[in-house]
């Protein structure tokens, strides 16, 4: 990595848009985004369906290239940062191989990487490492109809630390889970997240999650989907559930959802 990358911004946007073509015509997906991202950051990103938050996810994922403007991701190109596969993403749906067991399916990515490019980058953690890290410690060979929906969330997030990313994408990951399960893995996702130092951007539809995880909100409105406010969230990195009933928590849900009604 050459020094200009290295002070560069973890992700740079400017003036991204989005378009897509169907036989109904087009759609403007993303118009205008401009956002800077530091390294070791957490971004949430909240606003109404179709606002363009998992589209802007897959942009800086080299998914889906920008329409137009401009996007460098830690001072390079999208696609050259995941050819170095900087970049890990966590899904909403767990999507596990089910023959294989808790480990095997977070030691896949290792499996992939050197089958295509002959060698792995060094992980900070082994596989086994990363799952007792995500609180799977003894689950190594459990396949996945034996874990619960929170459980098939932790092996995910653990295949996607196994490359040693230095982004993490993570779109809606707990959405389809329960409250209390949830509320569990937002402080666990917290704790990682600061023994690792990674940045991250995590999509969410709820408020409360936003303020608890996010340093920043990037509130996006929809038709076309632009950014509407990128808010601070001025509460101690190291935050527990309790927090959030706070006066100065109930304060900054307040405000994002009065944005939210205007997206």
């Amino acid at each position: 990595m050459t020094t200009t990358e290295a002070l560069a911004p973890a992700i740079s946007c400017r003036g991204v848009s989005v378009r897509f073509f169907t036989e109904h015509g087009s759609v403007m997906a993303l118009k205008g985004v401009d956002l800077d991202v530091e390294a070791g950051e957490f971004i949430s990103l909240l606003g109404p369906s179709g606002c363009g938050k998992s589209t802007f996810l897959r942009v800086v994922a080299d998914l889906i290239p920008p329409s137009a403007g401009s996007i460098k991701v830690l001072g390079v190109g999208p696609e050259a940062a995941r050819l170095r596969r900087d970049i890990g993403f966590v899904f909403q749906d767990a999507a596990l191989l089910p023959w294989r067991t808790a480990l095997e399916n977070v030691e896949l990515p290792l499996e992939i990487a050197k089958a295509k490019f002959g060698a792995a980058r060094a992980s900070r953690a082994s596989p086994r490492e990363l799952l007792a890290l995500v609180g799977l410690k003894g689950s190594e060979r459990a396949y996945p109809h034996e874990l619960s929906g929170g459980m098939r969330q932790r092996v995910s997030i653990a295949r996607a630390l196994v490359t040693n990313p230095r982004i993490l994408l993570m779109d809606e990951p707990f959405g389809a889970l329960d409250e209390i399960t949830r509320d569990r893995l937002n402080e666990e996702l917290l704790r990682v997240w600061r023994e690792l130092g990674m940045t991250v951007l995590f999509v969410t539809h709820s408020i409360h999650e936003a303020a608890f995880l996010g340093q920043r909100v990037m509130m996006l409105a929809a038709n076309p989907g632009r950014v509407q406010e990128i808010v601070p969230i001025s509460l101690p990195a190291d935050r527990r559930l309790d927090i959030r009933e706070t006066p100065e928590f109930v304060q900054i849900t307040a405000r994002l959802r009065r944005i939210l009604e205007i997206c």
